[in-house]
């Protein structure tokens, strides 16, 4: 299942993502179907055996509750089914930025260069509170296949900002 991000061809329509991050997806499609749709289900049951269905507030909710867990667990089994599951260790070439690097980039029109630290992941995993962005992103995009002291430009909503990569690294992180 696992497989490389080497070449980039026909990326833009695929869904790549960690292994970390596809067993989030699993795991969180795992407790709907197991443990959040059959508590519902207990509780609609329960419900429905106690008179008036239209003015039972546990019953409407219940059903409510259910419709949202459902459409979920579709939207999570199409989502896995949709996604490369790409190994960051498995890149031969550790000296570029690919899917899962983890790239450390200084501001070359900062005056004071303050070193920045991101995690190239995808779509489903982004988190740029913890520096993971997607490589679909304009920084995440700029950056593929830059080596270590390559200039970088993107776009950003305040205008084009250039940055040098500094440190490349194919780490497994949380």
């Amino acid at each position: 299942m696992s497989k490389n991000f080497f070449d980039g061809s026909n990326a833009i329509n695929k869904d790549y993502i960690t292994p970390i991050g596809y067993a989030k997806l699993l795991e969180e499609l795992h407790r709907l179907k197991n443990v959040e749709r059959p508590e519902v289900t207990k509780v609609v049951s329960w419900a429905a055996v106690n008179g008036d269905r239209s003015e039972n507030a546990d019953y409407q909710y219940g059903k409510r509750k259910l419709r949202e867990i459902d459409r979920k667990i579709e939207f999570l089994s199409k989502k896995l089914d949709c996604l490369q599951v790409i190994d960051p260790l498995a890149t031969p070439d550790k000296n570029s930025v690919f899917f899962g690097a983890t790239v450390t980039i200084v501001d070359v029109i900062e005056a004071v260069a303050k070193q920045k630290i991101y995690r190239i992941v995808g779509v489903d995993e982004v988190d740029v509170a913890k520096g993971k962005i997607s490589w679909r992103s304009p920084l995440g995009a700029a950056l593929f296949k830059s080596k270590i002291g390559d200039l970088v430009r993107y776009q950003t909503p305040s205008g084009e900002k250039e940055v040098k990569v500094v440190k490349i690294e194919y780490v497994v992180i949380e």
